[in-house]
């Protein structure tokens, strides 16, 4: 095989309220880089997701994602300072903790689906 994969995109499912969903990505470091009826494209330095105005619990609650971040400390102060739990209702947060893969923290979005967030192993290279 000649071609190269270059990105997976997924699409996340904005639960029941789409700019809702925008708002709390924003609150996360995401910008809106395209929007068009039910969809948008969304960024954080070269993360990319395509956020879908649809609710289906079912998929909410079963998907997980991993966002890598170039420092995982000063990720978590930010958001911890936002209080995004008081904010937004159904979101949790998890400080970072070590797990045999690595260390991480996790986010459950408005939605429903978990975020793993980690520090990308090419951070400091």
């Amino acid at each position: 095989m000649q071609a190269k994969g270059l990105a997976i995109v997924p699409f996340v499912p904005s639960g029941r309220d789409f700019d809702l969903a925008l708002l709390f990505f924003s609150a996360l470091g995401f910008s809106t880089v395209w929007q068009t009826g039910d969809m948008a494209g969304l960024r954080f330095g070269s993360a990319y997701f395509m956020l879908q105005n649809v609710d289906i619990p079912i998929w909410q609650e079963n998907q997980m994602l991993t966002l890598e971040v170039d420092d995982l400390d000063v990720y978590w102060c930010e958001i911890d300072a936002l209080d995004l739990p008081s904010s937004y209702s159904g979101v949790r947060t998890r400080a970072p903790h070590e797990y045999p893969w690595g260390r991480e923290l996790h986010i459950i979005d408005p939605a429903g689906v978990c975020w793993h967030v980690r520090q990308s192993a090419q951070a400091g290279k």
